[in-house]
């Protein structure tokens, strides 16, 4: 070792030596860094749990956000295919779970299966358009289905109930009774039935983001002209993205009719819904596996907090600045922000391989942009 070597051996810092810290996947630590998140889950979600019945209800709302921006970022975030009608398959999930229960007398549980089918074809219906047109002109069409849903509501009056709405009563939607758990505690029942549908959600984004599908979205999201030339089928990934982008956000809007038991088509699912996530997407993370529930956080949390420093007019004007700061400071989501941090912290090699190499998710953000930090 040279003079010079050794100079800057002694001389460079200590913490840029040691971070990030490289853990190879499939090893014991990465196997320990997943079980500590796994408790980590646990222990949030059995803190919520215990809260008093309020904030059971906020989580329980927050959960279903998540669920339903989700949904929006498979299209709009993977996938490039701007929605502003995704109120519309929010709201037929929820209708059609209102329906089956108010007038078939079905289990509230057995709906959530008819919602999200119905919600597939309906997304696979308007990703149809996607096939000839892009960008503003797809997102003028989708707004147009998200204006229309409401008035389509309130020509079927006999089953929806029309403008005046459709309410589902509580003994319908009591806990199962293998659950123990009384028609008093359906709020806790929801809790958790919405924490489960959300881990499963976030676990088919997370293992379909990175499969070949996955990378054909991202590809389709970049430029679809060398998409096609590499073999993508655009027509099948457009309209399959839609579908299933459809179908989990009507599994959010069959939840929001077991939580809030009465629908209102001018109350719940005129465009104010999309514009909310739209917004939650983009203030939490675009692209990314957690934007979602970020951003659900800031939907549910951020009127309340600005209500408590203002009232009236000025506490949606202070809302609305807010938004404007964190989107103009962290252009790339909460989530893009916060991931690439630890990021410089810990990184995750790949399990094969000779020696610690790229990380597995920068590898697939780097050529597509995919990921966290830049969210288109």
């Amino acid at each position: 070792m040279t003079l010079l070597d050794q100079h800057d051996a002694v001389g460079a810092p200590p913490a840029s030596r040691r971070l990030p810290i490289v853990i190879r996947g499939g090893s014991g630590a990465h196997r320990a860094l997943q079980v500590a998140l796994v408790v980590v889950v646990a222990l949030v979600l059995l803190g919520g749990a215990s809260a008093e019945p309020f904030r059971v209800g906020q989580l329980t709302s927050v959960l279903i956000f998540a669920i339903a921006i989700s949904g929006l970022n498979l299209a709009t975030g993977y996938t490039g295919l701007l929605s502003i009608g995704h109120s519309a398959f929010f709201g037929l999930g929820a209708y059609t779970t209102g329906v089956l229960v108010v007038s078939y007398g079905a289990a509230p549980m057995s709906t959530i299966p008819v919602a999200v089918l119905l919600c597939f074809v309906l997304g696979f219906v308007v990703g149809l358009p996607a096939l000839r047109i892009r960008g503003l002109y797809l997102a003028m069409v989708t707004l147009a289905v998200g204006v229309a849903f409401p008035e389509v509501v309130k020509r079927f009056e006999d089953a929806t109930g029309g403008a005046a709405g459709l309410v589902i009563r509580s003994r319908h939607l009591a806990p199962p009774a293998w659950t123990g758990l009384t028609v008093g505690q359906r709020g806790l029942w929801l809790y958790w039935v919405s924490a489960a549908a959300l881990l499963l959600v976030l676990l088919l984004i997370r293992n379909l983001t990175r499969s070949r599908a996955g990378i054909a979205m991202i590809a389709t999201r970049d430029n679809e002209i060398a998409a096609a030339a590499s073999g993508v089928r655009l027509a099948t990934m457009k309209t399959g993205v839609f579908g299933l982008s459809g179908a989990v956000t009507g599994l959010a809007g069959s939840l929001f009719a077991m939580y809030v038991g009465a629908l209102s088509p001018d109350g719940s699912f005129t465009l104010l819904k999309s514009i909310e996530l739209i917004t939650g997407l983009f203030v939490g993370g675009a692209a990314t596996l957690l934007g979602p529930v970020i951003g659900a956080l800031a939907v549910v949390y951020l009127p309340y907090f600005t209500s408590d420093l203002a009232s009236g007019h000025v506490s949606g004007v202070l809302f609305g600045v807010i938004l404007i700061v964190i989107v103009f400071l962290m252009p790339e989501g909460v989530a893009g922000v916060a991931g690439r941090a630890v990021r410089r912290l810990v990184q995750i090699s790949p399990a094969t391989g000779d020696g610690p190499s790229q990380p597995r998710a920068e590898r697939a953000t780097s050529p597509t942009r995919e990921s966290e930090g830049d969210p288109r």
